[in-house]
């Protein structure tokens, strides 16, 4: 059922009635009030299914207004407020509040236009005013933006290093094929290997040294060159760092990030991708888009990634789709037509 476009614009009570009966719910006689906290408070599902199902888009932006606005219905329930009540003022508290929460640019956006997205509906259908307008996306950090590797660039990479650095060479290839962030990598030690269902794992440590079981699959073109290197270094303890420095005022010391960025950055530009563009977390990106070109889904690359928010997974879909349609050239194909 296509709420938008099939239930009369009459009144509230109309459409909340068309919805309940729609999704399962039964009607509540008297004031609308009380169907609307019902269906909106107690269940809101109710309302976020009538609303993406009016929505004629992809699975990937279903997933994105999904997410969104269960963030947006927590948020009220949270914050005691309810939806009968809501003003423009409390979007943007909820816009503030989404940013104290340190989310990236990107996720608020995605978050806003879900709720736009809603409310524009929610008026199409006489349900509430449309209050989120004139909301917009928190601005963006200005800069570059950051580039990726295609599979011979990052072969070419991994040959590179292979050649010149057994340690550097483990530490990028450990990068590309599990989306490591340079923090990471760092605080790793030997001890963070495992064994989990048969499968050799690394416990990862990112931000804050939170207790989640977080961790990354190591496969045998993964762990080969770490168990190499480590082989370079004799015995070891659990309790080292999985990389070691290799200078020489403090050699055998744990790596700083600046100095894992430096290995990156020194080896993309031997090959060739010498540009601001080019930094340690384009491997990272790297693994995302390959990820996908090669059959994985936005939800493995979330998995592997370790995303808080599905809509930073998302982006890549987009930046394949591009990939795509460029590599593909579908104007090229009335080259020869016409």
């Amino acid at each position: 059922m296509i709420i938008g476009s099939m239930i009369p614009r009459e009144n509230m009570k109309n459409t909340m009635n068309a919805i309940a009966a729609d999704y399962g719910l039964t009607p509540v006689s008297g004031q609308t009030g009380s169907l609307e906290r019902r269906a909106c408070e107690e269940n809101w599902e109710v309302l976020l299914s009538a609303f993406l199902d009016s929505q004629d888009i992809r699975q990937t932006s279903r997933d994105t207004y999904y997410w969104g606005m269960v963030q947006y219905f927590r948020w009220i329930q949270s914050s005691g407020r309810v939806m009968k009540g809501m003003t423009a003022a409390d979007i943007m508290s909820f816009k503030s509040y989404l940013i104290k929460q340190k989310l990236s640019a990107l996720t608020i956006s995605s978050y806003l236009t879900a709720v736009r997205r809603f409310y524009a509906w929610t008026e199409n259908t006489m349900l509430y005013p449309n209050i989120a307008r004139s909301v917009r996306p928190p601005r963006g950090k200005k800069g570059f933006k950051k580039m990726h590797l295609n599979e011979s660039e990052a072969s070419e990479l991994l040959t590179y290093l292979k050649a010149k650095s057994l340690r550097d060479y483990a530490i990028v290839n450990l990068i590309l094929r599990t989306g490591l962030r340079t923090i990471e990598v760092i605080r790793a030690d030997i001890g963070d290997i495992k064994h989990k269902r048969g499968r050799r794992i690394l416990k990862v440590w990112g931000k804050g040294f939170d207790d989640k079981e977080n961790f990354v699959i190591l496969g045998d073109a993964t762990w080969g060159p770490i168990q190499e290197y480590l082989n370079t270094r004799g015995k070891t303890r659990k309790d080292e760092p999985l990389f070691l420095t290799d200078g020489k005022g403090d050699r055998g010391a744990r790596m700083s990030t600046r100095s894992v960025q430096y290995v990156c950055k020194e080896a993309m530009k031997s090959i060739g991708l010498d540009g601001h563009e080019y930094s340690a977390h384009s491997l990272r990106h790297t693994t995302a888009v390959l990820i996908l070109k090669n059959g994985g889904d936005w939800q493995d690359v979330q998995r592997v990634l370790r995303h808080a928010s599905p809509a930073t997974s998302q982006i890549y879909t987009a930046t394949i789709e591009e990939e795509v349609r460029l590599d593909r050239n579908p104007e090229g194909i009335l080259d020869n037509v016409i």
